[in-house]
């Protein structure tokens, strides 16, 4: 049985979907997932997106930002780039934006920068905001904490985390979009045992194509290329580590993400 979801992460201007990319969009339909958030990472990821947006109406939707990994080219140009896009009606949301000392491929305080940069502009707009956060947590939390009263909604993308980082997110009232990370019995099984205090109404499902494909899948996929196809893998081991059946769980992510990122129900 499949069920309508919302896939709020997919890299699906990733050029390894350059060849089959109205395949992935078939497929993914023809799973269940009805609508699908296209990351923006990068100027021109950013553009790119958008593009995808405008071709697949009520479908695809785009969001545009400054992965932490690209923070040290955010330039001028960067800023009013993301501000233009903003104003386009399918960019639903400022991001992906954070912080990731796990890898450091740009200097901390350009991420820095960076992140106070777009959560800058996420206040002006009034637009939600799509976050990544790695091994960055307290300062994290002190560049988003004083921002979150002029923020309209944000979401911890792909939490990874612990209990302690996962309830006092919840505290600041963020949402919490979970991956494929979950299905990975080797770095996911501690999300086993704490997703279950995330609220419904703060909990929304996604895939982060083409990483993270899940491990749990059976029979294993020929390509490690991740797709939103997926997506209904990642809802069933979610449901199955709340103790909540499938229906249920993809009721209340897809409502979720639609109210979060203000989209129509099959629009």
């Amino acid at each position: 049985m499949t069920h309508e979801l919302v896939d709020i992460g997919a890299n699906l201007a990733h050029d390894s979907f350059d060849d089959d990319r109205g395949t992935v969009l078939a497929e993914a339909a023809a799973a269940g997932v009805a609508q699908i958030i296209v990351t923006g990472s990068s100027d021109e990821s950013n553009v790119r997106a958008l593009e995808l947006a405008n071709a697949h109406p009520g479908v695809l939707y785009s969001t545009a930002g400054v992965h932490p990994h690209h923070a040290s080219e955010y330039t001028d140009d960067s800023d009013a780039m993301i501000r233009k896009l903003a104003a386009e009606p399918r960019c639903v949301a400022i991001g992906e934006c954070g912080l990731d000392y796990f890898r450091n491929f740009s200097p901390r305080d350009a991420q820095l920068e960076a992140f106070q940069a777009q959560l800058n502009i996420a206040a002006e707009t009034g637009l939600p905001v799509f976050l990544h956060q790695r091994d960055a947590h307290d300062d994290f939390v002190e560049v988003l904490e004083p921002m979150l009263p002029k923020l309209s909604r944000a979401v911890a993308h792909c939490f990874t985390g612990e209990g302690e980082s996962l309830r006092e997110y919840l505290a600041m009232d963020l949402y919490i979009g979970i991956t494929g990370w979950i299905c990975d019995e080797r770095r996911g099984k501690h999300l086993h045992d704490i997703v279950d205090v995330i609220p419904d109404d703060k909990l929304m499902i996604e895939t982060d194509a083409p990483y993270l494909l899940p491990r749990s899948l059976n029979p294993k996929p020929s390509s490690r290329r991740n797709e939103p196809k997926y997506l209904p893998e990642v809802l069933r081991v979610l449901a199955e580590a709340r103790g909540q059946d499938e229906a249920r769980v993809a009721a209340v992510t897809t409502a979720t993400a639609r109210h979060f990122f203000g989209l129509e129900a099959g629009d």
